[in-house]
């Protein structure tokens, strides 16, 4: 794992961490867009989400439903945004298939 996620799961850089299971790490974003924002991201190293293979769907899964336990746990659960980046030109930065779980204000549109 050669990014600084891959870094994080292996223990060798911190990160403040708010959520973990054997699928999934979640932590707070050392730049955040909101008062709650939380990178999550799978265990197993996947570049982006359209690198995702059909035998990573449960991942996917995963992904929400740890979304959903930190979205209750930190009191966004009535309204939070779930945003993942697909590449450069989406402006992803780190090719570690990572989900921002964002909230804790109002967000504007996107759209």
């Amino acid at each position: 794992m050669s990014t600084v996620f891959g870094k994080i799961l292996k223990g060798e850089l911190p990160a403040e961490k708010v959520y973990e299971n054997e699928y999934v790490l979640a932590f707070n974003d050392i730049h955040p867009k909101a008062p709650v924002h939380i990178l999550i991201i799978p265990k197993k190293e996947i570049r982006d989400i359209q690198s995702v293979q059909e035998e990573d769907y449960l991942l996917i899964v995963e992904i929400i439903k740890a979304a959903q336990i930190i979205a209750e746990e930190q009191g966004v659960a009535d309204g939070y945004r779930l945003v993942t980046n697909n590449g450069p030109d989406a402006g992803q930065e780190v090719f570690h298939l990572h989900f921002h779980l964002m909230g804790g204000k109002k967000l504007g549109s996107i759209a």
